[in-house]
């Protein structure tokens, strides 16, 4: 069964529907469906163990999210399939995201998510460490023989040293995954929407995420881990925060290296790949030559 037909055959519709696709989405295949009046976001996908995405997580955190109110309803789940209220609204888009006043918004967002979702969280949830990530998809595109596979063992170098620097963490609930795409704004408000990579982790890692994701600039960086710390940034946060916005960058180009393996999502994977490589090498050099 295909996933639009997956979508329609949902035990929670009492009338038939007709899946229309949603664009955008490069881990799942999303739908909008009307049904009764209501307008609700289907997502189908099983897990993807290669990427660590485990749906009972992705649940649990769903869950969790909106209890603190910052993700829609879970409306409907079963395996493989997750059903969501609809927010209107509208993605945001990188050059969104660089505005000050909207990054000022997102600030609180962030911090709630990372304080507020674990008093809400029930049952067994991940921990996303992105250096373990690094390390399971180097090992993952050797195991396949993958065209990248004379960049490993460079790769794997930045990884240990970048690791190394981030040094001991505090430990919050990230989302992992601050594309600007996977924050709506309702023209009210903003929303933090698909939960797959969401696990406990650095908060280093969602602001490095955001900052690498959106093309902050340094300025925008210094002032973003004040507003989210209440303080200066001094040498050695920005020397960590620098580190695992590297590692988020090596993560997106690892995660797209393995996509080109297994993804049967219409996308350009291996542009991506290039695009997200060429994106860390330059900050990787920013990076040493910085510290």
């Amino acid at each position: 069964m295909d996933a639009a037909a997956r979508a329609a055959s949902l035990g929670c519709w009492s009338d038939p529907v007709r899946p229309e696709p949603l664009t955008g989405g490069i881990t799942n295949a999303n739908f909008l469906v009307d049904h009764r009046g209501r307008r609700y976001v289907v997502r189908i996908g099983a897990d993807l163990p290669v990427h660590q995405v485990m749906r009972f997580n992705e649940l649990a955190a769903a869950r969790a999210a909106h209890d603190a109110g910052l993700s829609p309803a879970v409306v409907h789940h079963e395996p493989g399939a997750l059903v969501l209220d609809y927010i209107e609204g509208h993605a945001l888009t990188p050059a969104e995201v660089r505005q000050p006043a909207l990054l000022a918004r997102l600030v609180p967002l962030i911090r709630a998510c990372h304080h507020e979702i674990p008093k809400r969280l029930r049952g067994p949830v991940l921990m996303f460490w992105v250096f373990h990530v690094l390390r399971n998809y180097g090992a993952a595109l050797d195991e396949a023989g993958s065209r990248h596979c004379p960049l490993l063992p460079r790769l794997a170098a930045a990884a240990v040293r970048l690791e190394a620097a981030v040094g001991p963490i505090e430990v919050v609930f990230g989302h992992n995954d601050l594309l600007a795409a996977n924050i709506i704004d309702d023209g009210r408000r903003l929303w933090l929407i698909d939960w797959d990579y969401a696990g406990f982790n650095s908060p280093l890692f969602d602001l490095g995420g955001l900052a690498s994701n959106n093309e902050l600039s340094r300025t925008q960086e210094a002032w973003l881990l004040e507003a989210y710390f209440g303080r200066p940034a001094d040498g050695g946060l920005r020397r960590r925060f620098q580190a695992m916005r590297c590692a988020s960058l090596l993560r997106e180009t690892l995660w797209s290296m393995v996509s080109e393996l297994h993804a049967t999502i219409a996308f350009d994977y291996a542009a991506y790949s290039t695009e997200n490589l060429a994106r860390f090498d330059a900050a990787y050099r920013d990076f040493l030559e910085e510290h």
